[in-house]
């Protein structure tokens, strides 16, 4: 259920100091350290020696020291320090994970570092752009990654799981167009002529008539992009002129750690209300916070359905189109690919 040879977030940049950080992305224990150039490296959190979690210990320059005999290794995982023996007794950590830093996270790669390209991350051009403002959360959540690339590939769910902010009942009744484009699925969603969700007429600062989208896309190994915003009614912004409308561009990274937890890391980069102060901004996080938590009720219950009774199965409606070629494209991706002759 895991896919090797892809970046997957491991923490946002400015999570990664001169402490340790533990993660587990892909059943893989890891940590990550920041070193004096300002790099990070990544290493298989398990010392050698008597396999203890390095990520227990401390960051001493370039090396990070374990806590149980104080063994010390460089960001290549090569013992650069034995206390009281000559040389590095021949340790070596296991496993060096390549790194990248870029659009404001810690990037791991998961798979045979020789295949790991920097050039294989999409283009998130939104979290790079000056005229976007940005919300982002953090989530650790007890459910199977894909359960949450479901949720964001369903976006029904937010009429009723998160009716104060952005749900509302015109996304049962819109056209839905759902398919799969290559390795990437997608959903479509546009709703004319109808009164705005509470936060979106809070951004928009307009309680009239608006038209709203909702586009979102699947790419692997776990992302999953969403376009979306409002704009009054009939101004044309269905058709491409959102001068009328606010957007809000919501770029989804999931990470798996184990069968049943992942790490969700969500930013918004949003056109609108770019001045806010700093009370402003806290109120734009703790909404973010609202709406995922309760996200995350839903997930966490479903979990535990599926772990209580394994012998029932899914039953798919025409809502849950993206969110199947999603898991299609997920189990393709795993599947052994045949050996050359």
């Amino acid at each position: 259920m895991f896919l090797e040879n892809y970046w997957y977030v491991a923490a946002y940049g400015d999570e990664v100091s001169d402490e340790p950080l533990a993660r587990t992305i892909c059943n893989q224990p890891v940590v990550l350290f920041r070193q004096s150039s300002g790099e990070i490296a990544a290493l298989l959190d398990i010392c050698p020696h008597r396999l203890v979690s390095l990520s227990l210990g401390s960051v001493e320059g370039d090396y990070i020291r374990c806590r149980y005999h104080g063994i010390e290794f460089d960001g290549e995982g090569r013992c650069v320090r034995l206390p009281g023996a000559q040389g590095g007794g021949g340790l070596k950590v296991e496993r060096v994970f390549p790194v990248v830093e870029c659009y404001g996270f810690a990037w791991v790669w998961i798979g045979d570092p020789a295949k790991a390209d920097p050039a294989l991350l999409p283009d998130f051009w939104w979290l790079e752009n000056p005229e976007f403002r940005f919300t982002r959360g953090a989530y650790h959540i007890k459910c199977d990654y894909r359960l949450v690339a479901d949720n964001l590939l369903d976006l029904t769910h937010e009429a009723y799981v998160h009716p104060e902010t952005i749900g509302q009942s015109e996304l049962f009744d819109a056209p839905l167009h759902a398919g799969r484009d290559g390795n990437e699925a997608y959903l479509e969603r546009e709703m004319t002529d109808v009164i705005p969700a509470r936060y979106w007429a809070m951004s928009l600062g307009y309680e009239g008539p608006v038209d709203r989208w909702q586009r979102c896309r699947f790419k692997l190994p776990s992302i999953v992009l969403i376009d979306s915003g409002v704009a009054k009614a009939g101004t044309g912004a269905l058709q491409g002129d959102r001068s009328q409308g606010v957007t809000g561009q919501v770029i989804n990274f999931i990470t798996p750690e184990t069968e049943r937890t992942c790490r969700y890391f969500v930013v918004q980069a949003r056109d609108f209300l770019l001045d806010l102060d700093a009370g402003g901004q806290q109120q734009r996080n703790e909404t973010l916070d609202f709406i995922v938590g309760q996200d995350v009720a839903i997930l966490e219950d479903q979990q535990r359905l599926i772990d209580a009774y394994p012998d029932m199965e899914f039953r798919s409606l025409r809502i849950d189109m993206a969110s199947t070629h999603a898991r299609r494209i997920i189990d393709e991706a795993a599947a052994p690919r045949p050996k050359a002759a």
